[in-house]
């Protein structure tokens, strides 16, 4: 029981060090690595502020006047010249910084705890000496008011104590004993030098003897000395921890850059990102930099008088919230983490309101954060100014909404086949599917009524509308189809045209999703060239227009085809007549039911046609006698150039035909005579995607 809850521990431990390296990177983002982001003011007139920029200056004075005094007495270029080099002096050290923090970031635990220690040490001497140099202050001041007074040390040997410490720095004094006592304590206990007992000894009575000598008769300019030259041997030993430890960074350095090298070399760029993305549990990371960037920006508009009594209320406080916390990469970065975790639940309430768990399935969470974030660099939401920004975080957040809807429907489609297939009797779980498909449907609706009643047409419009109606149409299909199986299911006789119905019924839903990516890539298309370009987009774009125009449309063209074939090979079969069908009375060899109608193969075997085109899809071979049904000389074949082409579907088949091989081979080797109905429904279950080619 304590295992688990010290590896909690040390796992938040873990979390909150690394954090601060996150605030300052995204500080360091905040004032774009010092680079100047605005112009220049050169004066003020009764419309605004007329801006300059600095490069133009001289040629803007030379242009007003011919006089060269100004240019002469200014020097306007080497001005230009000296603030062009401490912009790139900021920017460089802004590198420096930003790399550093980057790389503190990615350390393993034990080397970022030795960090944090060398950090807290040099933190621990500002401190005394700021407490030093305080106490100092108002020592001199007490004396330079009581001049008669040679030293506070006087005071405490004439035991004058009352006026030290009620009308002197007396409690100031003890305060900082006290303070400098535990500050030396700290720094003796944490600081990576080696740990000399005389060194000990010296460090504590370094961050004490301020204290000590400013109770002593000495000139006021050795006292302000005293803080100076106390912080001098903890320094010295911070820099001595640097220069002996100086060797064995870089080692460390070049053992990350080593491993990191290897092990791209043997598993690829992929499997290292994602193996230091778990090491570093950069979500959790992420998430709580976010939450106190946030809190931080809570306790300033509270507390920070930023807004009047009469101007604040929690809608603007929410709004202003919304546009800080995506400002910088980082806050983006952070703003996408806590997205993802709410995705993540959102997914896992529908399942929990379905009853499925789905683990191949990718997390709604995942997808829906490299979607945000995809779409935060596509439109520039960090370069945009506040106003524009919120308007931008609106419209991705109902594109996010309607990607949802998708990655539910992704979730109730299948639990419908397998419910309507089947023929499941739970009644509550046909319910529960039901309802969810219900609110697939009217939230779209009701999203695109409010949005064609409250915005003008535009192409942001035009894309939600388009991901809504997709959803719509997808969910229509689904519950189609679901209704065919349920039909069938309750059918005594064989219904031959029902695969024909779910293909058509599929092809339909495709050929509308197709057409959809189509509008979608053209719309794309006019944002790039006439409202926000970008590299980004143009690379997404092509990403878009190979997997969801062209691979798609390749793949519904590949199950058309082998479709047609095997059409084609049926018809050129003869059809069984109802006296031949009474002299056999038997049952298809493929789905154990009657035959009301047939086809006969050339070595004289009955199956139904439905059945054996099929079975077509994955072999030429008889199910029974595995005699070769089309020969090579037949016209079809000739058609096409290939006497094997089921042979070579097989290779471009999508697991659907995989699965009806399984189905047609179990059939085939089944003995029980009540299990037909069963297997001949889940024959058809399978079969009906091979026209989602998806």
């Amino acid at each position: 029981m304590e295992t688990p809850i010290r590896d909690r521990i040390f796992s938040f431990v873990d979390v909150v060090m690394r954090v601060p390296p996150l605030f300052i990177i995204d500080e360091l983002l905040r004032i774009s690595l010092g680079l100047p982001n605005d112009n220049i003011v050169l004066r003020f007139n009764e419309y605004g502020f007329k801006t300059t920029n600095l490069s133009s200056i001289a040629t803007s004075i030379s242009a007003i006047t011919t006089d060269s005094f100004l240019m002469e007495h200014f020097d306007l270029n080497n001005l230009a010249y000296k603030a062009y080099l401490i912009i790139v002096f900021k920017f460089l050290c802004c590198c420096i910084g930003f790399l550093a923090a980057l790389y503190t970031f990615m350390l393993c635990t034990r080397h970022l705890i030795t960090v944090y220690l060398y950090l807290i040490s040099v933190g621990v001497i500002f401190v005394s000496y700021w407490s030093n140099v305080s106490t100092v202050k108002a020592i001199v001041s007490y004396m330079s008011v009581h001049k008669s007074t040679a030293s506070i040390l006087d005071n405490i040997l004439c035991l004058n104590l009352s006026d030290v410490l009620y009308n002197g720095p007396g409690f100031l004094i003890i305060q900082n004993y006290i303070l400098q006592c535990l500050l030396a304590s700290v720094f003796c206990y944490i600081h990576l030098a080696p740990r000399h007992p005389i060194v000990q000894k010296l460090l504590v009575l370094s961050f004490m003897s301020p204290s000590i000598l400013g109770i002593h008769p000495l000139p006021v300019q050795y006292l302000y000395l005293a803080p100076v030259c106390a912080t001098l041997l903890p320094l010295a030993v911070c820099k001595f921890v640097i220069w002996y430890n100086g060797v064995s960074m870089l080692r460390t350095m070049y053992m990350g850059y080593r491993h990191a090298r290897n092990f791209i070399i043997n598993y690829g760029l992929s499997a290292l990102a994602e193996t230091e993305w778990m090491r570093l549990n950069v979500p959790c990371v992420l998430r709580t930099f976010w939450m106190l960037r946030v809190g931080e920006q809570v306790v300033q508009i509270l507390y920070g008088n930023q807004y009047g009594e009469e101007t604040f209320n929690y809608y603007v406080m929410i709004r202003t919230l919304l546009v800080n916390g995506c400002e910088t990469l980082t806050a983006v970065l952070g703003m996408t983490s806590i997205i993802s975790f709410i995705c993540h639940y959102i997914g896992c309430f529908f399942q929990w309101i379905l009853l499925t768990e789905d683990e191949d399935e990718k997390s709604i969470g995942t997808v829906s954060a490299i979607l945000f974030y995809i779409l935060a660099l596509q439109t520039g939401l960090t370069s945009l100014d506040r106003e524009k920004r919120l308007v931008r975080l609106y419209r991705n957040f109902c594109l996010l909404f309607t990607a949802i809807l998708h990655f539910v429907h992704n979730i109730v489609n299948p639990l419908l086949m397998s419910l309507s297939a089947s023929h499941n009797p739970a009644l509550h779980r046909h319910l529960r599917a039901l309802a969810v498909c219900a609110f697939l449907i009217f939230f779209p609706v009701s999203l695109l009524v409010f949005l064609w009643s409250h915005f003008t047409v535009s192409t942001w419009l035009l894309a939600v509308s388009i991901f809504s109606i997709e959803v719509i149409v997808k969910v229509l299909v689904s519950l189609a189809i679901y209704s065919l199986f349920l039909i069938d299911a309750y059918r005594s006789a064989f219904w031959e045209q029902f695969d024909d119905c779910v293909y058509i019924i599929r092809s339909f839903g495709n050929t509308v999703e197709f057409a959809f990516g189509i509008i979608l890539f053209f719309n794309g298309f006019w944002i790039l060239i006439f409202e926000s370009g970008g590299a980004i987009r143009a690379i997404m774009m092509c990403i878009h227009a190979y997997f969801n125009i062209w691979c798609e449309a390749k793949a519904g063209w590949s199950v058309f085809m082998k479709r047609r074939t095997a059409v084609n090979k049926i018809n050129s079969l003869p059809e069984a007549k109802a006296e031949q069908l009474e002299r056999l009375d038997d049952v298809c060899a493929i789905c154990y039911q009657e035959m009301q109608s047939a086809k006969i193969t050339k070595c004289n075997h009955y199956f139904h046609g439905v059945c054996l085109r099929k079975w077509l899809y994955v072999q030429d071979r008889c199910p029974l006698c595995h005699d070769i049904l089309y020969k090579v000389e037949n016209v079809q074949n000739k058609e096409h150039g290939d006497a094997d082409v089921p042979a070579a579907a097989v290779e471009e088949n999508d697991e659907n035909d995989v699965q009806d091989n399984m189905i047609v081979q179990a059939r085939q080797n089944s003995s029980n005579v009540h299990s037909h109905q069963n297997n001949r429904r889940q024959l058809a279950g399978r079969s009906a995607n091979e026209g989602s080619g998806r």
